[in-house]
């Protein structure tokens, strides 16, 4: 049984935003990787005053391409735990062949699925600049308080914003749209096994969409599993209860996860 975790945050955040999910499942035994996607290796704090301007022309596939490189180097084949846009880049390392389990935490919108009303309404502050697909857009602190992490004290909300929000690549959000980052392979039969969780308070990636998806996935004759979680939001991963989360989407894969396959097979 694999002992390597492999997390994968989405946009509007870098590594750190797994920084207790990471704490707790080394505390478990595992080892545990956290990678930046390509661009993002600062703090928020510095990624918000000075963005690289390579971000900006970043898009899905080179993102899905780098984290490939990461695992194939890896000296034995992990978990794949992600969320939001990192749960579509899960969806697309595992049809990669990468992984022997993966868990897609509220998944953006995934090629082949339409969009919910609220994933429209939260990808509007981006598609209504023309111009987004070549820019590094930031996130309101209005819209952190109102859509992405809604369920979050708003006491702490200055303080979660300044510790976790980053600028993100308006174009993996139009590459969502144009289809660039590739379809998946929904019956691989080489897929890995794969749990899909949702929050019915998703105001960013509908719980609709997580069905729509769990549903196209179950064509794959691997185990294919679906968790809606009640009053939870897309800040499920850092919300009060976020332990409950880590635990399910662990104790899943590590009771369903396909046998390792050797360095060399992996690579092949």
């Amino acid at each position: 049984m694999s002992k390597t975790i492999v997390l994968i945050h989405g946009a509007w955040l870098n590594s750190r935003c797994w920084e207790a999910w990471k704490a707790r499942y080394e505390a478990k035994g595992y080892t545990v990787s956290a990678p930046d996607w390509p661009h993002d290796d600062r703090s928020p704090a510095q990624l918000r005053e000075a963005p690289d301007p390579q971000l900006a022309r970043t898009g899905q596939k080179a993102i899905v391409d780098h984290f490939e490189r990461i695992i194939r180097a890896l000296p034995e084949e992990p978990i794949l735990i992600g969320h939001s846009l990192g749960g579509v880049f899960t969806q697309h390392l595992l049809d990669r062949g990468c992984g022997v389990a993966g868990v897609a935490i509220d998944p953006a919108p995934t090629p082949g699925v339409p969009l919910g009303p609220n994933a429209i309404v939260s990808a509007l502050p981006v598609f209504s600049d023309l111009l987004s697909w070549k820019k590094a857009k930031v996130m309101s602190r209005r819209f952190f308080e109102t859509r992405f992490a809604q369920t979050a004290p708003k006491a702490r909300a200055a303080e979660l914003y300044d510790r976790y929000i980053v600028p993100t690549a308006g174009r993996v959000y139009w590459d969502g749209v144009t289809g660039a980052s590739g379809q998946i392979r929904w019956d691989n039969p080489d897929r890995a096994p794969l749990l899909l969780i949702g929050g019915d308070l998703d105001l960013i990636a509908d719980a609709s969409m997580t069905r729509a998806i769990y549903k196209k996935q179950k064509r794959a004759p691997s185990r294919t599993d679906l968790k809606i979680f009640e009053g939870r939001s897309h800040w499920t991963c850092m919300d009060a209860g976020w332990e409950t989360v880590a635990d399910h989407a662990l104790d899943w894969a590590v009771a369903n996860a396909r046998p390792a396959r050797s360095a060399a097979a992996a690579a092949a």
